[in-house]
């Protein structure tokens, strides 16, 4: 979409490649107009409008994908991160921490909440989605995938990282379990 922005979805994947394109052009159209990069809200909002219209016009069938949307905010109090998520419907919600996809949703979600603090640093943050993953993914880091979204890059955790984490987890907890979900914070 735009190199300040990354998405990930649950769902269909023809449709997410679909939706994809549709608000990269938006993005670079926004650029083109407003001589400026669009805001994270602004395209979380177009992807909530864009499946909402989906879901009323006739002869096309629902986007079906959730979505996830991290990136930084740029104000005059610097910036932060920001989360955004997009569901078929059309509505798109900000939050802190979020996971979607999978019938243990509801679980995670409460799971994050106990576990998110404010001004977590970026080591906490991993840590924490790490820990919400070994509750629904079986053989640890080897089903994971953790991207770090950072104010100057976006990088993918490899296996390794992950698998030290997780052993980490294992010897705090005792427990040999694994999950995959999104968490924003705050690395200054």
């Amino acid at each position: 979409m735009d190199n300040r922005c990354t998405l990930a979805f649950a769902g269909l994947t023809a449709d997410a490649r679909v939706l994809i394109q549709k608000a990269r052009v938006e993005a670079q159209s926004y650029r083109l107009t407003c001589e400026d990069a669009p805001s994270m809200e602004y395209l979380a909002r177009f992807i909530a409008r864009t499946q909402q219209k989906y879901t009323q016009r006739g002869g096309v069938r629902p986007f079906g994908i959730a979505t996830l949307m991290g990136g930084f905010t740029e104000d005059e109090e610097g910036s932060k991160p920001v989360l955004f998520q997009t569901d078929p419907a059309g509505t798109h919600s900000s939050w802190k921490a979020q996971v979607i996809g999978g019938r243990n949703a509801k679980s995670l979600r409460e799971f994050l909440e106990k576990g998110y603090e404010d001004n977590m640093d970026e080591e906490a943050a991993i840590k924490l989605a790490v820990q919400s993953l070994l509750e629904v993914v079986d053989s640890g880091a080897k089903n994971m995938e953790v991207c770090v979204i950072r104010r100057t890059e976006t990088v993918t955790m490899d296996e390794s990282a992950l698998a030290k984490i997780v052993e980490e987890i294992e010897i705090e907890t005792g427990d040999k379990k694994s999950t995959t979900p999104v968490v924003a914070a705050d690395d200054s």
